[in-house]
């Protein structure tokens, strides 16, 4: 038989102080016989601390979780510093259920074997809080990515807004072509080669004022003559 009934981890109670705010520690009671173990939990300061639960059953090679949660405290213990201490009892129980835990139960002049087992209270320092997300890392972009791509969608509309002239441009060059396209056509050609009418100045071809000369010499011929 073990020298102790309840194996107690960890072997401390160790609390993440701060000011103003509750903080829990947990203990795990594991029975290490074939017997129901009856446990209780005591402290120096009851009324800085709450134990959940202070007293219960722990079946044969079972385990028991005792939550121990310190009270807020208004101000800083001398040099981080803690003189609490908690003790847990253990006694071999016929019982199987909390509720016929007695008092009783846990006294020495009843002629139980009892085991104590006395735990220390340390305070130690909170962790540190956790650093600052940035948006765009936790997007999965980097403010680098993002550039070039608000340069890439400036760069698509601005070649949105010139496709309307670029277009127009297009047309009247298309036009131009057509039309010397069809002089070409129309034109006399001699030993193969096709000349194209010079315009003038308006917009006026030679051939054609040389054909307004030959039709205004005809008439000037074809009038009588006064005697």
């Amino acid at each position: 038989m073990p020298s102790e009934l309840l194996n107690i981890q960890p072997g401390e109670l160790k609390f993440p102080f701060e000011l103003k705010k509750q903080v829990s520690a947990s203990l795990r009671l594991q029975n290490q016989t074939s017997k129901n173990v009856a446990f209780k939990v005591k402290t120096t300061s009851p009324k800085k601390y709450c134990v959940r639960p202070n007293t219960g059953i722990v079946p044969p090679n079972a385990t028991i979780e005792v939550t121990v949660t310190m009270q807020a405290q208004r101000e800083y213990p001398p040099d981080m510093q803690c003189k609490d201490k908690f003790l847990v009892q253990s006694v071999f129980a016929d019982i199987a259920s909390p509720k016929d835990i007695t008092p009783e139960l846990f006294s020495k002049e009843s002629g139980r074997e009892i085991t104590e087992t006395k735990l220390r209270v340390v305070y130690v320092s909170p962790p540190p809080p956790p650093p600052p997300i940035n948006e765009s890392a936790e997007e999965g972009l980097s403010p680098k990515a993002v550039e070039p791509e608000s340069h890439s969608n400036a760069h698509f509309f601005a070649e949105k807004a010139t496709t309307p002239a670029e277009s127009v441009d297009h047309q009247v060059k298309a036009r131009q072509a057509n039309e010397h396209q069809y002089l070409e056509k129309k034109a006399p050609s001699s030993g193969g080669t096709t000349t194209v009418p010079a315009r003038t100045g308006g917009g006026i071809s030679w051939m054609l004022v040389l054909l307004i000369a030959v039709i205004a010499l005809i008439i000037g011929f074809a009038l009588p003559r006064k005697s």
